[in-house]
């Protein structure tokens, strides 16, 4: 069988991208960036950072926050649906506590270049997450959004939600297995909602893909051997997206912390440059092999997305020797 190849591409580097635990989310032919650090514990802005993904020689374009912006803060989650994208909570602020908004779903709208603050429509209803950083969010593509695990003021989550836009309220769903996690990763792929990775507060979670059904409203899990080998070594703060390669769909994970900083969010621990990629049909997992004249560099507390259906924006995060990195890059898996 032919090996999975991605193609490097980087075709940015700002000052201004400079930061990690940040999101990026992709409308269309751009990149959307927002949020993160450039020091630990202090969020860099609330602005709008949309990166060109037309050709080699992307442009930047940032929009600057306004009074309708969400507050600045880091380690949000978001996903995108119809166009636009959604994301909930973090943390910020003097204390840099969960940012606490009554359930509130923040909307950003890239044809209006605006936000909106979608609130339950049950204005008394007590049923709707906790605020939380190092989430993690997806959508199903129809009208749900899915929240998942992360940080509260104290302790780590194992919880899963579905917030419906077009009801605009929350449902508590089954909680994913044990340990709860921060740092963790979730995709939705052929109508099912994968889960691996995290921090449970002393190691890093690896060699379970666990699988929610909304059918069921069910989880399994799919056990493999971590060991860099047969599967991916365990990691926190890394990504998992759902791809499209030859009529078939994978489930890629990239890059992340494989052991973390006694320093916790003040430094950086053993960071990952690898990529796998699990064919969902035949349960296997493969390292895919990374071409380019350039590769990028080894990180964790990053963000990426999908663009089109077999390739891959990522950007920016911290680096191994405790730098927050501006760098945009494509990479194209065939």
């Amino acid at each position: 069988m032919a090996k999975i190849i991605a193609k490097c591409h980087q075709i940015l580097e700002e000052e201004i991208l400079r930061r990690s635990s940040q999101i990026v989310s992709v409308v269309g032919d751009r990149a959307y960036i927002f949020g993160g650090e450039l020091r630990p514990r202090e969020p860099r802005d609330n602005d709008i950072h949309a990166v060109s993904l037309g050709s080699r020689n992307a442009t930047i374009t940032s929009k600057p926050a306004t009074p309708q912006s969400p507050s600045p803060r880091v380690g949000t989650a978001s996903c995108t649906l119809n166009g636009k994208i959604y994301l909930f909570s973090g943390r910020g602020g003097v204390a840099m506590a969960p940012v606490e908004e009554q359930g509130a779903v923040w909307e950003f709208d890239p044809a209006a270049a605006s936000w909106s603050r979608i609130l339950p429509s049950d204005a008394s209803a007590k049923a709707f997450p906790a605020a939380r950083s190092y989430h993690c969010m997806a959508s199903d593509g129809k009208d749900t959004l899915y929240l998942h695990a992360g940080c509260p003021e104290k302790g780590r989550l194992s919880d899963l939600w579905a917030f419906s836009l077009s009801r605009r309220d929350w449902t508590e769903l089954a909680p994913a297995f044990d340990p709860p996690r921060g740092g963790t990763s979730i995709a939705f792929a052929d109508g099912k909602l994968y889960r691996m990775n995290g921090f449970d507060g002393n190691t890093e979670q690896g060699g379970n893909l666990d699988i929610y059904s909304p059918e069921t409203t069910s989880w399994t899990s799919h056990v493999y051997s971590p060991d860099g080998k047969e599967g991916p070594k365990p990691r926190s703060v890394s990504c998992l997206l759902p791809v499209r390669l030859e009529g078939r769909s994978y489930l890629i994970t990239l890059f992340g912390e494989h052991d973390p900083s006694s320093l916790g969010h003040q430094g950086a621990g053993k960071m990952l440059s690898d990529v796998w990629a699990f064919d969902i049909g035949s349960k296997k997992w493969e390292e895919v092999v990374l071409q380019g004249d350039q590769l990028p560099v080894a990180r964790g507390w990053f963000d990426a997305d999908v663009v089109g259906t077999n390739a891959i924006v990522v950007h920016g995060g911290l680096g191994e020797s405790n730098n927050r990195l501006g760098d945009v890059w494509v990479l194209e898996l065939s």
